[in-house]
């Protein structure tokens, strides 16, 4: 699961600042509602909501809202929107727990965060990755208050909650098969992809585009055509961010250099190494992938094998046929001139190095 996109900030027909301010005011409307929470974990929420995050899904919610003929902003929108964020936490909060992460957006993940609270206890480790996964747990409870407190008439409450369930079951199956398949050694590239799209691609870009296209009343025509975009482009969005996890700069990426190898994940990049590698470059990357010691020294090794094999330019490639196919789903017959360009700018924005 990823939270980067790369690049200057986003633009939005509607004003992308006017969407994030409503997005965060209802963020942080619910947060201040939360008495009974304990502090430390309502900062550590904070953290995680307002540290850097640039509203991709919900952005991406209001621009499926916009391609289904949806006019202006309205406050059930955002709240809708905010609920998508709030999802978001959800997974980021789980996901750093399980794979162990140091850093999130440049500041320490909950469980690090909460252990530091707690160190004068001889269990404070245990503590921080229980809390942590409460606090993932709470972060998916207000997910769906905030969607069914956002005053959506019935039926459109139910397409969305309809929605949701789909993106929110597809996030955690992929999550599961991520699991299963890091530290294998595996060069299977269909399951490397089949992983990424259940894990990123139906959540941040096709989940979000439906739930802002059903808000709008959108025919099956329109969801089949955003699908028809989304999917590849979630895939594309995936393979860039398992680029920038190991070759990236932390200082941008907000994350270790080193988790994504020292975690073996089954990702194309991997998959495609490990299957075109001579026995010898084979035999020293399963030595270095999935190996939780890793330093910065076997880390360059590993990144420049992944480079000598090729893989790196491969999964340039697949990303760049990734962005072409996304684009020639954006039919002109479906969207309105200005969605299909603010669709054409998401393929661009989502997919550059």
């Amino acid at each position: 699961m990823s939270d980067t996109a790369h690049g200057p900030c986003l633009e939005h027909p509607l004003g992308a600042d006017a969407v994030r301010q409503a997005v965060e005011a209802h963020l942080r409307s619910l947060l201040a509602r939360a008495h009974a929470v304990p502090s430390e974990l309502l900062d550590v929420m904070g953290g995680y909501l307002f540290s850097g995050g640039k509203r991709l899904r919900p952005l991406l919610c209001v621009a499926g809202w916009r391609a289904a003929g949806g006019q202006g902003l309205p406050e059930t929108l955002t709240r809708v929107a905010a609920a998508l964020e709030m999802f978001h936490a959800f997974a980021l909060l789980h996901d750093d727990v399980m794979d162990d992460s140091a850093l999130r957006r440049g500041r320490p993940t909950a469980h690090r965060a909460l252990a530091a609270v707690h160190r004068g206890r001889p269990d404070a480790d245990r503590l921080g990755v229980c809390g942590a996964i409460l606090l993932g747990d709470m972060a998916l409870v207000w997910s769906d208050h905030m969607l069914r407190s956002a005053g959506l008439p019935s039926r459109q409450l139910h397409a969305a909650g309809r929605v949701m369930d789909t993106m929110r079951e597809a996030t955690m199956c992929g999550q599961y098969l991520d699991l299963l398949s890091a530290g294998t050694g595996s060069t299977d590239r269909r399951r490397a992809m089949a992983i990424a799209r259940d894990k990123t691609a139906k959540y941040t870009v096709e989940g979000p585009l439906h739930l802002g296209a059903v808000l709008a009343g959108a025919e099956a025509a329109v969801l089949k055509r955003l699908s028809a975009f989304a999917l590849p482009l979630g895939d594309a969005f995936q393979l860039r961010n398992d680029l920038q996890g190991v070759f990236g700069d932390p200082g941008t990426t907000g994350k270790s250099g080193l988790d994504d190898l020292r975690d073996g994940k089954c990702t194309l990049l991997t998959a495609l190494a490990l299957a075109r590698a001579g026995p010898a470059q084979r035999g020293r990357l399963l030595e270095l992938l999935g190996n939780r010691r890793l330093n910065d020294e076997q880390a360059a090794e590993a990144r420049q094998l992944l480079k000598a094999t090729g893989a790196r330019r491969l999964v340039e490639d697949r990303i760049h046929a990734l962005r072409a196919a996304a684009l020639a789903a954006v039919d002109p017959a479906v969207f309105a001139p200005e969605v299909a360009a603010e669709l054409r700018g998401w393929a661009e924005l989502l997919t550059r190095p």
